[in-house]
């Protein structure tokens, strides 16, 4: 056998076995969360360096609560905006993406139309139109980037968050999946979990949020940031009426 042919497939052997050990780390920390709450998620320790970096103050706030101390109204707000088919899916919801490329390959041809417009004499040169990139991840996916991803967007990267994913929905109970995600999540600028949440906004236990408040703390989480500056913003209201309507459907696992 060649020399570079050989170290070729050394080298392909060495990369297997490192993605393997890899996996099995994966696994095995998942397979402690199963007993244990996690500390931390990935997310959380890039925001606390970015807040450090940029603010050079922490503002923090988190809280674990178990399962039984978070509302259910705020469990099937939740499941309702993000992930209604929770219970049944095993973990990626193949008909979620397949909307969400239909409706991300339109807003990308929108966009690129706005882009190609003709600039007149008078008016300012025509900017390239980003779309809004629209997402079809479960409540399962979510948790796999967030508690061990980066959020950067490639292929690789997705691919881990498929096999974390797997592991998550083959290790993990539905009921500890969503335990763990409701107290991990981030509801604002250094707000994380259920129990911050609900007293960051309304002054009370997770315990004791109500069907309204529950659904406009779902509303944010695509984009708790933003929302935070406007929790009264008319998107917030109307989003969350259609959330409060969709909950009595939900089947809380």
């Amino acid at each position: 056998m060649k020399p570079v042919v050989r170290h070729g497939l050394r080298a392909a052997g060495l990369l297997g076995v490192c993605f393997m050990a890899l996996q099995l780390t994966f696994a095995l920390r998942i397979g402690i969360m199963a007993m244990l709450d996690p500390l931390s998620t990935t997310f959380q320790r890039s925001e606390v360096w970015r807040l450090m970096t940029q603010t050079r103050s922490l503002p923090w706030s988190q809280q674990w609560a178990d399962y039984d101390q978070i509302s259910a109204h705020l469990k099937r707000a939740v499941v309702a905006s993000e992930d209604a088919s929770f219970t049944d899916h095993g973990g990626v919801d193949w008909d979620s993406i397949e909307h969400a490329w239909e409706r991300n390959q339109q807003a990308q041809a929108r966009a690129d139309k706005l882009s190609d417009r003709p600039k007149t004499s008078s008016g300012p040169a025509t900017r390239k139109v980003e779309p809004k990139v629209i997402g079809g991840s479960t409540i399962t996916q979510q948790l796999a980037k967030n508690m061990f991803l980066s959020g950067e967007r490639t292929v690789l990267r997705k691919g881990q968050e498929f096999v974390i994913t797997l592991m998550l929905e083959g290790l993990l109970s539905k009921r500890r999946i969503l335990e763990i995600y409701l107290n991990e999540v981030e509801w604002g600028e250094g707000v994380f979990g259920a129990q911050a949440a609900a007293h960051h906004y309304y002054h009370v236990n997770a315990l004791q949020l109500g069907p309204a408040q529950a659904a406009r703390l779902a509303v944010m989480l695509p984009a708790p940031k933003r929302f935070e500056r406007r929790p009264g913003s008319a998107y917030v209201t109307g989003r969350a009426a259609t959330i409060v309507a969709r909950m009595g459907a939900v089947e809380l696992p």
